[in-house]
């Protein structure tokens, strides 16, 4: 009996091995969540402004964009700390790794660039020109479609991973933020902050195939403002963060209609599902938390105070 209760104790505790990090804009910093206790349990010091940050491929480090160091930094999961650097262009915000995991593309908002990078060279390959403004970046599952919405030019640029070539636009509503790949590849979502949409594009044709609108209750259309979109592996959900709306927006891939709206904290930013996919974390930044939803409920199930201004958030397996 003894060791079957200790069996059952070791596989609790692998379902909650994860951690979430958090990047606050406002105090160089990223909070450090234990996904088992829901409790911040690290806090680290990093780059200014920090921004955008994604899991390297072996799950060992993240990249950060520390978006006035005009730098990636490169941090040491198990340690917290700065272990490296990459070269980004200035002010990168967002960005995306290759599935191959080397390469990275880096969002210049201020130079309208692209910035390809070489990780293990440690090094910039090329720059693309792009529209006014770049900022959401997104890559297609294999690998051969990278697409940079563009906030001003309010487009989508469609980027050739293997030439790096800008091989087609599509204009989209105004102010493009995020782009997302449905998990087989065959739709790409794309939300527009002040345009109020989520615009659902036919992959193959590069055309539209339906502008999603966000009525939550209560909340005047000039506060819905669509910013980070997250989609589930098993082509059920699609949430997307509505900014100063307060509610993130649960959308049916298939029917691609809402389905309901989640009361969050204040101007929810950007989103991130847990590896398995039972978990949702969303960047309040006005209230300086991250709200968390349980995926299969549907429920905000709790609050966790952070940093100021959290802005990215990654959860990642131990």
């Amino acid at each position: 009996m003894v060791k079957l209760l200790s069996c059952l104790c070791l596989f609790c505790s692998s379902l909650q091995a994860q951690h979430a990090y958090v990047s606050n804009e406002k105090d160089d910093t990223i909070s450090v969540i234990d996904m088992g206790t829901l409790e911040v349990v690290e806090t680290w010091q990093v780059g200014s402004r920090p921004r955008g940050i994604i899991l390297s491929k072996d799950g060992k480090q993240l990249y950060l964009c520390a978006s006035e160091s005009d730098t990636i930094q490169i941090l040491d999961r198990a340690s917290g700390r700065i272990v490296g650097e990459l070269p980004s262009g200035e002010d990168p915000e967002q960005f995306i790794l290759h599935p191959n995991g080397d390469w990275l593309y880096a969002a210049n908002e201020d130079d309208a660039l692209l910035t390809v990078i070489d990780i293990p060279g440690r090094k910039v390959v090329t720059q693309i020109d792009v529209g006014l403004e770049p900022e959401g970046v997104g890559i297609s599952p294999d690998g051969h479609t990278l697409i940079v919405t563009s906030e001003t030019s309010n487009m989508a640029h469609w980027i050739d991973t293997l030439s790096n070539d800008n091989i087609h636009n599509t204009l989209v509503d105004a102010r493009p933020r995020d782009a997302k790949f449905t998990t087989d590849g065959k739709q790409l979502w794309v939300s527009s902050e002040i345009g109020g949409t989520v615009s659902v594009i036919d992959t193959a044709s590069q055309q539209i195939i339906k502008t999603i609108a966000f009525a939550p209750k209560g909340v005047h259309a000039d506060k819905v403002q669509p910013v980070g979109v997250r989609l589930t592996d098993d082509g059920k959900y699609a949430f997307v963060a509505l900014g100063p709306a307060n509610h993130v927006a649960v959308v049916d891939q298939q029917t691609l209609e809402v389905l309901d709206y989640l009361l969050v904290g204040r101007r929810v930013w950007q989103l991130s599902l847990s590896p398995d996919q039972q978990k949702l974390i969303t960047t309040n930044g006005v209230s300086g938390d991250v709200s968390v939803i349980d995926v299969p409920s549907l429920k905000v199930i709790k609050s966790i105070r952070v940093g100021r201004y959290p802005w990215g958030v990654v959860i990642a397996d131990d």
